[in-house]
């Protein structure tokens, strides 16, 4: 169905289409026809099934309709999203639409500076797409309130109703009108879901396109199985393709490590995970997203929202610690009717927990034992990408010449060699911001 069926807006209509989207995807033809009309929605469907634009679409087209004025500090859309990177994605989609109709938008979150995000909501703005941490900062300073939201989105519900969210959602679900039309999307509906349905939909309908563990048909799984010792040289050689791919580890610090050791080793990698700054995600994803590097390692704040076109192959450098984690990961492939490849990385003594994680994510793969130049993986990769030479780190430059200590001894003792790189790098890192509150 295209989306004039469907009986979205003109002006919605023609912006849709100047970036190519006509035919409407199945969770977006289930939804459309009730969410236009300003019913309640419980949407359900897999990782890169369109659910972005399922309630984009209808939220400009709400507030379109309702035609009310903008307001300083009142926003009349709000979507809440949990981490910083997908509420950037989902604003990039909804920019398009809300200039169509005459209307603006903006982001809220940690991690960098709240002074433009004030102003603009003293300027005024339509729809507000917020992570829930710096959004309750903003309410209690007065910064905005929820009295004029008429629509109200909670992407990633599930996520969303985690031990760690629920309270902070609950309370500005609570602030937003009572009579709003307020629509729920997730890939999973569990958790604390129900309690977030039961209290804030009324009258909703529940429309899921794929069962909770269901995954993309053109994504093709992989087991590789290799011993402690190969496994280093096999995530080299998974990275080493020249399509886009992008690399999962457990841990914040692996990521970094990987990252800088594939691009010493001449294959330019950027990271991702909650150590960074937002200028550093916004830069790395920037890098990413436009080519420059082909390689992303990640933690999972990556796993959701993290929306890159042509992502070839997802690596699970590490096996995640749950099958949902698993699902969200590999759903950065085959998305948007795309194929993709993903690849599970398993020491032989994570063989039992990996195989029960899969059956939980309803992926049946068989383990297959391979070396970094196994015909396996030789296929998988396919053509390998021409050596980088990394760039030269310029050398700090410090006055006084040289063999000047520019200060003298410290406390009369003489500092040994790289104490004072080690101490400079100990500040550096104790002035570094850590992941967003949002």
């Amino acid at each position: 169905m295209t989306f004039v069926d469907l009986g979205v807006p003109a002006p919605l209509v023609r912006a849709l289409a100047a970036d190519g989207k006509f035919q409407a995807f199945p969770i977006q033809q289930q939804t459309l026809p009730d969410t236009l009309t300003g019913r309640d929605v419980l949407g359900r469907g897999k990782t890169g099934s369109g659910k972005t634009l399922a309630f984009a679409i209808p939220l400009i087209a709400r507030l379109a309709e309702n035609r009310n004025p903008r307001l300083s500090r009142t926003p009349r859309g709000l979507v809440l999203a949990p981490t910083r990177e997908l509420a950037t994605q989902i604003n990039a989609v909804l920019e398009p639409l809300a200039a169509a109709c005459g209307m603006g938008t903006t982001t809220i979150f940690g991690g960098v500076s709240q002074k433009h995000q004030v102003e603009a909501l003293r300027a005024g703005v339509d729809v507000v797409v917020a992570c829930p941490g710096r959004l309750e900062d903003l309410l209690s300073q007065g910064a905005l309130t929820l009295d004029g939201v008429e629509v109200t989105v909670l992407d990633e519900a599930d996520h969303m109703a985690d031990l760690g969210f629920l309270p902070g959602v609950t309370r500005l679900l609570a602030q937003t009108p009572p009579r709003g039309q307020r629509m729920f999307f997730s890939a999973t509906l569990d958790n604390g879901v129900d309690k977030l349905v039961k209290r804030f939909l009324h009258n909703e309908l529940l429309h899921s396109v794929d069962e909770p563990t269901s995954h993309v048909s053109a994504m093709t799984h992989h087991i590789f199985e290799v011993p402690a010792e190969e496994k280093k040289p096999l995530v080299k050689a998974l990275a080493s393709g020249t399509g886009k791919r992008i690399l999962f580890t457990r841990t914040k610090h692996q990521a970094k490590k990987l990252a800088k050791q594939l691009t010493a080793g001449g294959t330019p990698a950027v990271d991702l995970h909650g150590n960074l700054s937002q200028n550093q995600r916004d830069r790395n994803l920037a890098a990413f997203g436009g080519g420059d590097v082909r390689v992303l390692v990640a933690t999972d704040v990556a796993a959701r929202g993290v929306h890159v076109d042509s992502v070839e192959l997802v690596v699970h450098v590490d096996p995640p610690a749950e099958h949902k984690a698993y699902l969200h990961r590999s759903g950065r492939t085959a998305r948007a009717g795309s194929s993709g490849e993903v690849v599970t990385v398993m020491l032989p003594e994570q063989r039992k927990d990996t195989q029960a994680l899969l059956r939980k994510a309803a992926i049946k793969a068989e383990p297959l034992t391979v070396t970094s130049d196994s015909a396996a993986v030789t296929e998988l990769v396919g053509e390998v990408a021409p050596y980088v030479t990394p760039a030269v780190q310029a050398a700090p430059q410090h006055s006084g010449g040289a063999g000047s200590r520019s200060g003298g001894r410290s406390n009369g003792r003489r500092s040994r060699p790289g104490q004072g790189a080690r101490s400079q790098g100990r500040r550096r890192r104790a002035h570094q911001p850590s992941g967003s509150r949002g």
